[in-house]
């Protein structure tokens, strides 16, 4: 076989074999029909190579994929160690009612969105919705108006790979907004240092703060729970229709079941988040233009309520140009929102800082048991490590320990 063809890409069996794949789906992008995304025996979408991939296209691999590494270039705004960079931060929700009711938290990216198709910025948005052949699963869509904007609204806890097909929109007439989880995100972002169309067919680039990918099995864990079949299932959505919303199964027969949030995701979803998330270190979506989260209510000693209210979006603008297009859609009454300010985001958003927080702990142990991590680079996992204590290093490092063990001893 000549030497530019690789047989077998080095950068996939690398990040497989760390278990650091967060299932972005670019390298089958950028692979030129050597590699595809498979929905694997645990739940998790995994790239699988099908045909020989140039030595070219492996070292872009290596380059733009975020289980590989992440560079953060941005210096727009405050650079903040656990939030990243930003040019604004506010409290919002959309004005349309509906939208607000409809949409996970406060419905301010789908406003955004809808905005951005109304006002020609963009042609169609790129994002994440609901499979229609299987409920419980996502594909990515095209969405080109008011409605299939609303309609794809609301969150989808389980696998999905917007970039997968990357290369085809960038291909197509017109310009879109990519909306995709800050990993995906990031991997936009490298790819954009090696491919001018990036740039040149997204203006904006969304994003929301991430806990993490369950696997599939979490979602018919949940159906476990309330005692449904998956071929029963017509449709199904892991939140929203109220704030924080209930996970709904709505069957073929009429008859809707559901959980709460608490249960849902605290419970269930939360247990079974692919390994790469334990090692983000962008939640938060820091290489988007804007970023929006739940903006929960606290308690009296500052922890987060999920008691069901109107909801409230976290409206980050991390770059000029994101913030000039958050103002425009407020003037333009899109959304509504008022200044917040950046020390109140960890009590709304504990489990994010505390990630942050134990990053470095966690690659220690990877590192100290062998294993190849991510590269990190202008994510300040440093400065974030200092605001943890002593212990709950330790207790994190332990646990990394433990973690890997169990998962070596698994696949031996």
């Amino acid at each position: 076989m000549p030497e530019s063809v690789a047989p077998k890409a080095k950068s996939l069996q690398r990040v497989l074999g760390a278990n650091c794949c967060s299932g972005c789906g670019l390298c089958a992008s950028i692979s030129e029909s050597g590699i595809e995304m498979t929905m694997t025996a645990d739940g998790f979408l995994r790239p699988r190579q099908i045909a020989p991939v140039s030595t070219q296209v492996d070292r872009l691999i290596a380059d733009v994929c975020p289980g590989m590494k992440l560079t953060q270039t941005s210096r727009e705004g405050d650079d903040h160690p656990l939030w990243g960079p930003i040019v604004s931060l506010r409290i919002g929700a959309s004005t349309d009612q509906a939208l607000r009711h409809h949409a996970s938290s406060g419905g301010v990216l789908s406003a955004l969105l809808q905005y951005l198709l109304k006002s020609g910025v963009v042609d169609y948005v790129v994002q994440t919705a609901a499979s229609d052949q299987a409920p419980l699963e996502n594909v990515t869509v095209d969405s080109r108006s008011h409605d299939e904007v609303f309609r794809a609204a609301g969150s989808r806890y389980s696998p999905s790979a917007p970039l997968e097909n990357l290369d085809h929109f960038l291909e197509q007439p017109g310009r879109f907004a990519l909306v995709a989880k800050p990993c995906d995100i990031a991997a936009a972002r490298a790819l954009a240092r090696h491919d001018p169309r990036v740039d040149e067919k997204i203006p904006l680039m969304l994003s929301f703060f991430c806990a993490g990918i369950p696997s599939l099995g979490g979602a018919q864990a949940i159906l476990d729970r309330l005692g449904v079949k998956p071929n029963d299932v017509n449709a199904f959505r892991y939140r929203g229709d109220g704030w924080p919303g209930r996970a709904t199964a709505s069957l073929k027969n009429g008859e809707e079941r559901s959980v709460s949030y608490a249960v849902s995701w605290g419970e269930i979803l939360s247990k079974r988040v692919q390994f790469r998330c334990k090692i983000c270190p962008d939640g938060s979506g820091g290489f988007a233009d804007i970023a929006c989260a739940d903006a929960w209510h606290c308690d009296e000693n500052g922890y987060p309520l999920f008691e069901e209210d109107d909801g409230r979006s976290l409206i980050v603008s991390r770059t000029g140009r994101g913030e000039d297009y958050v103002s425009s859609a407020i003037l333009a009454g899109a959304i509504a929102a008022e200044p917040f300010q950046i020390n109140e985001i960890a009590n709304m958003q504990p489990s994010q800082a505390r990630r942050k927080r134990l990053v470095l702990s966690r690659l220690l142990a990877m590192r100290l048991l062998g294993r190849k991590v991510p590269r990190y680079q202008g994510l300040h996992i440093g400065l974030a490590a200092r605001a943890a204590s002593a212990g709950s290093h330790l207790r994190s490092f332990v646990g990394m320990m433990k973690r890997l063990g169990i998962w070596r001893r698994s696949h031996n």
